[in-house]
């Protein structure tokens, strides 16, 4: 077995060492990021990386313990089918969408097309099939900055305990630049609450 990520990332000085590797492309988890889309891609299972390995893809450096993918569920079902026992594992007994690679002991949890971000309720803004907003970065596919700026404005918007995502689209505002007509582009369900957080990152400059 290669590192234990699990034990790498309970160490106060091998996890911050661990997070200098991440954030430089090397590390544990960037290569199991790339063997899982390889793994993926092999057997024609579309996806999209999302959550704070998206993120990083679009340069806000932020260390994460896990591999959030977006698939379809015929998707999760083929994962299921043809990888479990193949290089990963369920999580726990009787997980169905949290896995763990049996190489490096790193998480790997899926969410589906069709499901709704923040508290889960039916909403205007929805997971959307991977390969409807989908870009390669680095070689990864990863979910399109709009719609994953417009997945955190819903999630943080509906739950209480998501209120990072919201700060995580203030960060991406004031990292790319992004002038108030960007949210043209996002759903009207959103769009307030990211000029709201538009303007509070153009007063602060």
């Amino acid at each position: 077995m290669k590192t234990d990520f699990q034990k790498v990332i309970s160490s106060p000085v091998a996890a911050y060492e661990e997070g200098l590797r991440f954030f430089m492309g090397q590390g544990t988890l960037n290569e199991t990021l790339r063997r899982v889309a390889k793994d993926l891609e092999s057997r024609g299972i579309d996806y999209n990386v999302i959550g704070a390995v998206a993120l990083n893809q679009y340069g806000y450096r932020r260390f994460t313990e896990d591999i959030d993918l977006l698939l379809t569920r015929q998707g999760l079902e083929k994962f299921r089918n043809e990888l479990v026992g193949l290089g990963y594992r369920p999580a726990f007994e009787g997980a169905a969408r949290k896995f763990r690679t049996t190489e490096e002991n790193v998480s790997v949890e899926i969410i589906t097309a069709g499901e709704f971000p923040g508290d889960g309720k039916p909403k205007p803004v929805v997971f959307p099939n991977p390969n409807e907003h989908q870009t390669e970065i680095d070689g990864i596919k990863t979910l399109t900055l709009e719609k994953l700026i417009e997945l955190k404005l819903a999630s943080g918007m509906t739950a209480p305990h998501r209120l990072k995502d919201l700060a995580d689209v203030q960060e991406l505002i004031k990292l790319k630049g992004l002038p108030a007509k960007f949210a043209e582009k996002l759903n009207p369900f959103v769009r307030e609450k990211f000029l709201e957080l538009q303007t509070a990152v153009e007063k602060a400059k």
